[in-house]
């Protein structure tokens, strides 16, 4: 008898140990959560199966997440960082690690597929800012402690004649691009990478070319591709059109647009944390 009570009672501490291990392990992988929702937003997991998140749905390292036509999302981290997916957005979570006491642990690297974001820096990116990363086609983004607008414009083939059709306007501005990705040409002047941004670049109120866009709306961020890196501080815009040019400051928004439901733009701490929305749970998709 007293062997079968030991042998319940370290089954029951086998149980609740392993009970409790799963649920670090759980509130390990947890960087985050969907704080607002205004549209659907899908998720592909590391273990490649998919599902439609609601809000309040947890976030995890490997996540890919995809806005559709019309939808927003707003996406809130564990350092207090935030990240607004405009529609038809592809974002992928590659690496987010963050512990209040360990700052040396620091790293938030995504990458942007397709689409445009609008991230507010947390504490993360204030106190490490070089480890803050947004990776896209054309380049890597150091966000930093910044807030900035972020969109690549992936080219189609209307898209890429009109890039054509800026590129090989004239032959001042091949040997711009060309001196731009050299290494043994002599140094541009202040004003050739400004005037190679005005060559590419269409009125606001036409179609724009392809590219990286970025708008800083607070603090400084740095664009750095294989030909060169700029920096970007409040109230500049700046464009990528491809790896092989280096990133150019634009004299006016090129047409940049962001407008997310007002309630977007409303403080996290007005936001809530109250529970998910009656009926609104995560879905497998099958």
């Amino acid at each position: 008898m007293r062997q079968s009570k030991n042998f319940t009672v370290i089954k029951f501490a086998l149980c609740s140990a392993l009970l409790s291990f799963a649920a670090l392990a759980h509130a390990a992988e947890t960087i985050g959560t969907v704080l607002l929702l205004s549209g659907p937003l899908l998720v592909k997991k590391a273990d490649g199966k998919s599902r439609i998140l609601a809000r309040n749905s947890v976030l995890s390292e490997g996540d890919t997440l995809a806005t559709r036509k019309d939808s927003y999302a707003k996406l809130h981290f564990s350092d207090d960082s935030e990240i607004i997916l405009q529609p038809e957005t592809t974002l992928r979570i590659e690496k987010f690690s963050f512990d209040a006491s360990q700052p040396q642990q620091d790293q938030a690297r995504f990458a942007l597929v397709s689409g445009g974001l609008q991230v507010t820096a947390g504490l993360l990116g204030k106190r490490s800012p070089e480890r803050a990363i947004l990776m896209t086609p054309q380049g890597e983004v150091n966000i930093g402690g910044a807030t900035a607008i972020i969109e690549y414009r992936e080219a189609d083939v209307a898209a890429q004649a009109m890039l054509r059709s800026f590129l090989f306007a004239s032959t001042a501005v091949l040997d711009i691009a060309d001196a731009a990705v050299r290494t043994d040409a002599p140094a541009l002047s202040v004003s050739a990478p400004l005037l190679l941004a005005q060559l590419l670049i269409p009125s606001p109120t036409a179609t724009r070319a392809p590219g990286l866009y970025v708008q800083v709306l607070d603090g400084l961020i740095h664009v750095t591709n294989p030909a060169g890196t700029s920096n970007f501080s409040a109230g500049q815009f700046g464009f990528t059109p491809s790896v092989k040019t280096p990133p150019v400051m634009l004299p006016v928004n090129p047409g940049m647009q962001f407008t997310p439901p007002p309630a977007f733009s409303a403080p996290t701490s007005a936001v809530g944390s109250g529970g998910t929305t009656p009926g609104m749970v995560d879905c497998v998709v099958r």
